[in-house]
């Protein structure tokens, strides 16, 4: 194989990397089961995305986590895991119904009185945060939400996180649909567009992951 491509990762690889690597606590692993079952179960992130943003949390000693994009808050589980006790993740979402499916294991895994759900349209919710003096207070920002608005979730993101912080984005290969010149969804544009941007921002320094449907990590240059 040449040295220029990536190796791809098969069902048997993926599963010996969760089988000799995956920390997933027992709740964790209930709310993945949980979210299994629903239509849209497609929208959670990978268990290993989970484990990395846990990670990233420890790394960087992170106390204040900023997520946009709840869904069923498995991912939201694995950082409020990693949290200190007095960490708080605040996580926005516009349904209820995804966001009550987590709430029992948050609950039952001593991790919901870190989070802090806020219901409404992200960018109105981002835009408030920043009108109450809230910029440079948040340690970790992970977007995974509307892709269409996800260059007003970054650029929000870097407003909101403090210097040195981290800005995770989710799905930043949209199924490899990046790589189509022929598809015109507003999605797939705007992912497009934010990946060019992303990889000559001098605002940040920042990698892209082949890691699932990709993961661009953004670390926030000092001015």
């Amino acid at each position: 194989m040449s040295r220029e491509a990536t190796r791809p990762v098969t069902a048997p690889m993926l599963e010996y990397i969760r089988r000799v690597s995956l920390r997933e606590s027992e709740h964790a692993r209930g709310l993945r089961d949980a979210t299994g079952k629903l239509r849209e179960r497609g929208w959670a992130c990978a268990p290993e995305q989970g484990q990395l943003l846990a990670l990233i949390c420890r790394m960087t000693g992170a106390e204040r986590v900023l997520e946009v994009g709840t869904f069923t808050g498995y991912a939201t589980l694995w950082m409020a895991e990693a949290l200190p006790d007095d960490g708080t993740i605040l996580t926005i979402d516009v349904v209820d119904e995804y966001v009550d499916v987590g709430r029992p294991y948050w609950e039952a895994a001593g991790a919901g009185k870190k989070i802090d759900a806020r219901t409404g349209p992200a960018k109105d919710v981002l835009h408030a945060l920043i009108d109450e003096g809230m910029a440079g207070a948040f340690d970790l920002a992970y977007i995974d939400a509307n892709k269409k608005d996800y260059d007003a979730y970054f650029e929000a993101g870097l407003t909101l996180v403090r210097d040195a912080g981290v800005i995770v984005l989710d799905n930043m290969l949209w199924g490899g649909a990046v790589l189509d010149p022929g598809d015109d969804r507003k999605s797939t544009a705007a992912l497009k567009a934010l990946n060019d941007k992303l990889g000559r921002d001098e605002r940040i320094s920042a990698s892209m992951l082949p890691l699932d449907d990709g993961l661009t990590v953004c670390v926030k240059r000092p001015r």
